[in-house]
């Protein structure tokens, strides 16, 4: 009698993986702080936020990185100056009625 192998539905595992990585990316007070900062003065270069959100460089861009590996937001390049900005679809996707009042 042969054994049955239960199937997987990967396309159901992969986005549940990516739902975890976004939900984990905007689960950060600091990223928050980020993404608020961003829905009030819309597209920002790095060094125009460091001295707002009171970080280092090196750390701001550690936290941008996961927020855009979530697609939480977006980068624009613009010359030699890289400029972020809230994915407002993505963020609605993610949040309740209550905290997208904060991102809009």
């Amino acid at each position: 009698m042969e054994k049955e192998i239960p199937l997987n539905d990967i396309s159901l595992e992969e986005t549940f993986e990516k739902y975890e990585a976004k939900y984990k990316a905007v689960a950060d007070k600091k990223r928050l702080h980020i993404m608020n900062l961003l829905c009030q003065n819309g597209a920002m270069c790095v060094c125009d936020m460091v001295p707002i959100v009171g970080m280092t460089q090196s750390k701001l861009s550690y936290h941008l990185k996961i927020l855009l590996d979530a697609e939480v937001i977006i980068k624009e390049t613009r010359g030699t100056w890289s400029y972020y900005s809230l994915n407002q679809q993505e963020v609605n996707n993610l949040l309740s009625e209550e905290l997208c009042c904060l991102f809009r």
